[in-house]
C-alpha cells in the first residue's frame, strides 16, 4: 500500500514537472484552448504591479510613499470608510444580504441613482420633458461596459481624450471597439475654455460621422482619472453644444455622450453636467432624436464601498419610448451577463438616503473625507510651483498628472527614492487619495529629482 501511493504520488510529481516545463518552454501554451480575442490578454495591470513595489518596500522596513492605488487612504494609511455607510450596511436585514436583487435594480435605488446623477437638476429636466431611465450595475464598471455592449457597432471606435482611465480599452476591445482620442488639453489655451480641446474634439468627431453611423464619447468629467482636471462651466457649455451641433448636422449618425462621473461627488461642482444640459435646453438648443446622454455612476469612491461593487447607468432623452426601450435592452444585457448586482448596497444606500438625516450625516463625512483631497492638492500644487514641476491643471477628486515623454524613467527614478507612483501612457498619474499629506512635500521632491 505505502510502496502504491509512493508510485501515485511519484507520477503526479512527473506530470506536474512535465507541464512547469512546458508552460516555461512554450510561450504559447494554452492557445489550443483559448479563443483568439483571450490570447491577447496579457500581462500585469500597471497599477496594481506599482502598488506591488510599494508593498514590498514597506515589508522591506523603508519608510515608503504609496502614491499608487485609486482608493483614498486616511493620513495614517487606513483605508477611508464613511462611517455612516458603514454602520447603515452592518444592521441592514439578512434578507436584503441574501436575496437577489430585481433584474434591473431595486426601484428606491434606481430612483436614488437618477438623482446622484444629476442633483437638483434632475426635477427641473423632468419639468422640460425629459425623460430617464437606470439600470443597477456591478459598480461603475458594469455601467461603462453596459454602453460599450449596446450604444456602437462592433469594429468602430469610440471618442476618448488621450489621457483616459486605462481599463477603458479593455472594456471596449471586449466589445470588438476600437479608440479615436482627441487631446486632454488644446495647444493654445483660451480664457473662456482653457481646459477642453473643443476644435480638436469636433475635427475628430466630424471625422467618426463621415465613416460610422453610431458615434459614441466617453467622458471622465469632473475629477478626471487620471489628471483630477474638471471642466469649467464654459467648457461644458461648449462640449455640449459641439455634440448637440454634431447631432443636429448628421440627422442619420447615433449620437451617446456619456459622462463618467465616478467621482463626480468629490468635485467641486458634481452636478455640473445636469446644470449644463438643463441650461442648454433651456437655452432652446435642439435635443435631437439620435442623441443620448448616459451617465456611469458608481458608489465606490463616493460611499467607500469599492467591493460591495454598487453602480448604476443612467440615461436621459427627450422620448419616452427611446428611454424605455433602452431600459429594457440594459436590463437583458445585464441579465446575460451578471444576472442581477449585488442587493445589498442598493439596499441600504437607498434607505440611508431616503432620511434627511441619514442623507445629511453620509454628506458630512463625505465632506470630511473631500477636505483631505483638498488640503493635500492644494500643498501639492504649492510644493510643485515651488520646486518647479510642471504637472498639469488639477482640481477635484483623487489624482494629480505629470505629462512625460518617459514616464517610465520617471517613475523609476521616483521609486529610487522610495516615492511610488503610477507610469501611464504619456505621463506620470499622482495618487494624491493615498499619499499622506505630511508626504505630499517628498512627492513634488521626488519629481524635481526626477525631472532634472
Amino acid at each position: 500500500m505505502i510502496q502504491s501511493l509512493c508510485k501515485m504520488n511519484e507520477s503526479k510529481r512527473q506530470v506536474k514537472e512535465q507541464c512547469r516545463i512546458r508552460r516555461g518552454m512554450n510561450p504559447d501554451a494554452g492557445d489550443g484552448l483559448l479563443n483568439s480575442y483571450a490570447r491577447t490578454k496579457v500581462g500585469n495591470d500597471t497599477i496594481f504591479g506599482w502598488w506591488g513595489r510599494y508593498q514590498k518596500a514597506v515589508a522591506e522596513g523603508i519608510d515608503a510613499v504609496n502614491g499608487t492605488i485609486g482608493a483614498l487612504l486616511e493620513d495614517d494609511g487606513s483605508l477611508a470608510i464613511n462611517q455612516v455607510v458603514d454602520e447603515a450596511i452592518r444592521v441592514a436585514p439578512p434578507v436584503e444580504i441574501a436575496a437577489y436583487a430585481p433584474l434591473k435594480g431595486l426601484p428606491a435605488f434606481l430612483d436614488l441613482a437618477k438623482t446622484l446623477a444629476l442633483g437638483e437638476h434632475r426635477e427641473p429636466l423632468d419639468e422640460l420633458g425629459i425623460s430617464m431611465t437606470a439600470t443597477a450595475t456591478p459598480g461603475g464598471s458594469g455601467a461603462l461596459y453596459l454602453a460599450a455592449e449596446n450604444f456602437a457597432n462592433r469594429g468602430e471606435k469610440v471618442l476618448l481624450r488621450d489621457r483616459h482611465w486605462g481599463p477603458f480599452k479593455g472594456f471596449l476591445s471586449g466589445c470588438d471597439l476600437g479608440i479615436e482620442t482627441y487631446p486632454l488639453l488644446p495647444s493654445t489655451p483660451s480664457k473662456l475654455n482653457p481646459f477642453v480641446d473643443i476644435e480638436g474634439f469636433r475635427n475628430k468627431l466630424a471625422s467618426l460621422c463621415s465613416s460610422q453611423d453610431k458615434v459614441m464619447i466617453w467622458l471622465n468629467d469632473p475629477a478626471h482619472n487620471p489628471t483630477g482636471l474638471s471642466l469649467t462651466p464654459e467648457g461644458r457649455m461648449a462640449f455640449l453644444e459641439a455634440v448637440m451641433e454634431s447631432a443636429s448636422t448628421n440627422e442619420h449618425v447615433g449620437h451617446t455622450l456619456l459622462i463618467d462621473s465616478a467621482y463626480h461627488l468629490y468635485a467641486e461642482e458634481p452636478h455640473g453636467w445636469g446644470q449644463t444640459i438643463r441650461e442648454t435646453i433651456e437655452q432652446g438648443w435642439p435635443w435631437t432624436e439620435n442623441l443620448l446622454i448616459t451617465f456611469a455612476v458608481s458608489l465606490s469612491k463616493s460611499h467607500t464601498i469599492y467591493g460591495l461593487r454598487t453602480g448604476a447607468l443612467v440615461s436621459i432623452h427627450p422620448d419616452a419610448e427611446v428611454v424605455e426601450k433602452i431600459g429594457t435592452v440594459m436590463g437583458v444585457t445585464g441579465r446575460q451577463t451578471w444576472s442581477a448586482a449585488p442587493r445589498i448596497a442598493q439596499y441600504t444606500i437607498s434607505e440611508m438616503h431616503s432620511s434627511s438625516e441619514g442623507g445629511d450625516a453620509w454628506g458630512k463625512e463625505r465632506d470630511r473625507l473631500k477636505s483631505l483631497l483638498v488640503t493635500r492638492r492644494d500643498l501639492f500644487k504649492e510644493c510643485c510651483e515651488k520646486l518647479n514641476v510642471p504637472i498639469n491643471p488639477t482640481h477635484d477628486g483623487f489624482f494629480a498628472w505629470l505629462e512625460h515623454d518617459d514616464p517610465e524613467a520617471i517613475a523609476e527614478k521616483c521609486a529610487q527614492q522610495n516615492v511610488f507612483l503610477v507610469p501611464l501612457t504619456g505621463g506620470v498619474r499622482i495618487g494624491l487619495c493615498a499619499v499622506p499629506l505630511g508626504h505630499v512635500p517628498r512627492v513634488a521632491e521626488a519629481l524635481a529629482h526626477a525631472l532634472q
